[in-house]
């Protein structure tokens, strides 16, 4: 299958970060970050695939991402 799909944790978290830079994943909702994901343009995976488990990783990495970029500035 071409595209993100549920197992591209980090991609679709370097996706999100780009897409949504001042977000703080920490804010959000599993159901508003589950319609951000499937909501990508280049996800390809089947949306009831998801997890509580699978969208807790996406945002732990989204949020490691988002932490980096705070130390940066």
């Amino acid at each position: 299958m071409a595209g993100l799909n549920w197992n591209s944790a980090e991609d679709i978290a370097l996706e999100l970060i780009q897409r949504y830079p001042d977000k703080d994943p920490l804010s959000l909702r599993f159901t508003d970050l589950h319609e951000m994901v499937v909501g990508l343009p280049d996800f390809a995976d089947d949306p009831k695939k998801s997890s509580e488990g699978i969208l807790e990783q996406i945002q732990m990495t989204w949020y490691d991402e988002f932490e980096g970029m705070q130390g940066d500035m």
